[in-house]
């Protein structure tokens, strides 16, 4: 279904956005970033804080790593500081990269079985079609936080991922 390169190149798809949209937003108040906005998870930081507790529940899931401490239900107010919601994200952002480097292709090619908190059911799938749930996942959220951002007047960068530079050069706006 799919190979590391797949997944390295979506790693570094998904911190090059991440870091687009954490720019955007800085330029924006905390009042702005919190406003209700009729999205699902309500507020600019609000979606911003449910995919980082998404990410940090599938690398659980992945790695063994840490679960993010709170159920979905509560994700939006996982981490409730700007600052440091920006640096927990760049750190996950930055654990996914190097998970996507490490990862084989027999892991990719196999299974996992895990409880799901959301259906309240074990669950079991190929890994490629998590890795590939993950990075939809990501895409889907950010699109409403890009949406919201333009709405509030701020300007993220593109999202197309042809525009996404080679490894060792950055894609830069005109």
């Amino acid at each position: 279904m799919i190979d590391k390169t797949f997944v390295a190149t979506m790693a570094r798809y998904n911190a090059w956005q991440n870091g687009s949209l954490i720019a955007a937003a800085s330029g924006l108040d905390d009042a702005a970033r919190r406003a209700a906005r009729g999205a699902y998870f309500g507020s600019i930081l609000g979606t911003f804080n449910h995919l980082l507790w998404a990410d940090e529940m599938w690398l659980s899931r992945f790695t063994g790593s840490a679960r993010p401490g709170r159920g979905i239900k509560d994700s939006p107010r996982l981490v409730e500081d700007w600052d440091g919601f920006v640096a927990r994200r760049k750190s996950v952002d930055a654990t996914i990269t190097e998970w996507a480097g490490s990862l084989g292709q027999d892991w990719l090619d196999g299974e996992l079985t895990w409880f799901s908190g959301a259906t309240q059911r074990e669950m079991r799938r190929s890994c490629a079609l998590l890795v590939v749930h993950l990075f939809n996942h990501q895409t889907h959220h950010r699109g409403q936080i890009h949406a919201m951002l333009t709405a509030a007047g701020a300007r993220p960068d593109d999202t197309d991922l042809m525009l996404l530079g080679e490894p060792d050069f950055e894609v830069t706006q005109k």
